[in-house]
Parts: structure tokens; C-alpha cells; sequence
């Protein structure tokens, strides 16, 4: 597919989110054409110790991250590329965009987002075939995603987290990031938009980067978008931590 640009997403991460749907007010504004392909946190991290590297949560909320992605690999095999936007869409509102649900622990809601229960309601909502859902332990969907995984990574290095975007594909730059936790209004999106542009078409750009995060503005999150999150400081991408 010719797109302008090519962007990588693990329906898991809210850094990942919070960008595409910046990328989507670009979209309304401007003639842009986006391909919605995949790189999975668990893959990048299968030789990781997450006992010992990261939040007791993550490696159940990373591997319904690739259980989520072999639905939309699926999805994409049996009805075309453009059927991606709309469900990445419907994954990221349910999962960040939805206030979370205080009866379970955040280990069991991450847990949750890899079954049926809640992605069957999700591909009616995107108008898909609920037997998508079969996907979710189809092993055989990982080669596809590992390989689109190792593409995003060959494009910027491996010390990088998600989302990943290749600006003007083939020939044209990639970047981890932009990572923003608020979304730009519709009035600046644009603007802002054309100034990360300008930096990648420089041939001699490589990074702007700082590990000190504000928790993104979401639901899920507890933050609106009026109000400011909490500074964490983020390593390789995501809030590893040795013990």
C-alpha cells in the first residue's frame, strides 16, 4: 500500500494512542493517507525477565496486546488494510477512552483485553465478523506481526518503544514517537503536526528525546483533558524498573 505515512501500533500502549488520534485530526485537515501496521511490545520483549524489569501488570497487559494484534492481523488478511483504521480505533477507545473499571485490579483488566468478552463487542462496533475473535490464540498470525515488528525496528534502531512512524515510505525518514500526552486542539494539531515533519525531512536529525513523562490525558488514566498527569520517568520506551 502507498500511504504517506506508515504507522506501527501496539493497541496497548497509551502513548501509542494518544499520537494516532492526533494523526487522525492531521487526517481530517489534510489529504494524508495512513497504513495501520503492527509491532508487538510482548515480541520485542519475549527474551525479557518482566518479573524483574517491569510493573507486576505489564506482561498481562502485553501479551493481550499481541493476542489483540492477531485479531487484527486477521482482520486485515480477510478484509483489506482499510478495515485496521476502524478497529484500532475501537480497540483504543474501549481500552483508554473508557473509565476504568474500579472492580477489578489493573492486572485483571489488562488481562481481560485479550478475550472474547471484550473483543467481540468491539468487532460488531467496527462491523467485522465476530469469528475474527477466533484469532486471539492463533499462533500462527505472530510470523506476520514478528515480521512487521522487525521492519518497524530496522527502520530506527532498537532502543525505541511504540508508536513508530515512517514518514513518506519508502525513502523517507522513521521516528520513534512523536510521544505527546495531550492532544493537541484542532486548530494547532496541524501546525504542530508540520513542525515534527520539518525535523524529520532534515537528513541530519536523529533525536529529541526525554525519558520524563506526563501521564497521558485518558479515561482510562482518570485524567481529562483539562487536568495534568503525574510525571513518571520512562526507560527504553516504557516504565521498566530493575529490581
Amino acid at each position: 500500500m502507498d500511504a504517506d505515512i506508515n504507522f506501527y501500533f501496539d493497541p496497548v500502549c497509551p502513548f501509542a494512542w494518544m499520537t494516532s488520534k492526533w494523526v487522525r485530526q492531521v487526517q481530517k485537515q489534510r489529504d494524508y493517507t495512513v497504513d495501520w501496521r503492527f509491532i508487538s511490545l510482548r515480541l520485542i520483549n519475549a527474551q525479557v525477565d518482566y518479573d524483574a524489569h517491569f510493573p507486576p501488570e505489564y506482561e498481562a497487559g502485553h501479551t493481550a496486546g499481541l493476542r489483540l494484534l492477531r485479531v487484527a492481523a486477521r482482520a486485515r488478511a480477510e478484509h483489506g488494510r482499510e478495515a485496521v483504521a476502524p478497529l484500532y480505533a475501537a480497540f483504543g477507545t474501549h481500552i483508554f477512552d473508557t473509565v476504568p473499571d474500579n472492580h477489578r485490579t489493573e492486572g485483571e483488566v489488562r488481562e481481560l483485553r485479550g478475550t472474547r468478552k471484550f473483543v467481540e463487542p468491539i468487532l460488531a462496533e467496527a462491523g467485522l465478523p465476530l469469528e475474527l475473535a477466533e484469532a486471539l490464540d492463533d499462533e500462527s498470525w505472530d510470523m506476520e506481526i514478528q515480521q512487521e515488528t522487525d521492519e518497524a525496528l530496522s527502520l530506527t534502531g532498537k532502543d525505541v518503544g511504540t508508536p513508530i512512524i515512517h514518514f513518506e515510505p519508502p525513502a523517507g525518514v522513521a521516528f520513534f514517537g512523536p510521544v505527546i500526552s495531550r492532544l493537541p486542539h484542532e486548530d494547532s494539531a496541524v501546525e504542530l503536526w508540520d513542525h515534527v515533519v520539518a525535523l524529520a525531512r532534515f537528513p541530519g536529525f536523529a533525536e529529541l528525546k526525554r525519558s520524563l513523562r506526563e501521564q497521558p490525558q485518558l479515561a482510562a488514566f482518570g485524567i481529562d483533558a483539562d487536568a495534568v498527569g503525574k510525571q513518571e520517568d520512562w526507560h527504553g520506551g516504557s516504565r521498566r524498573q530493575k529490581k
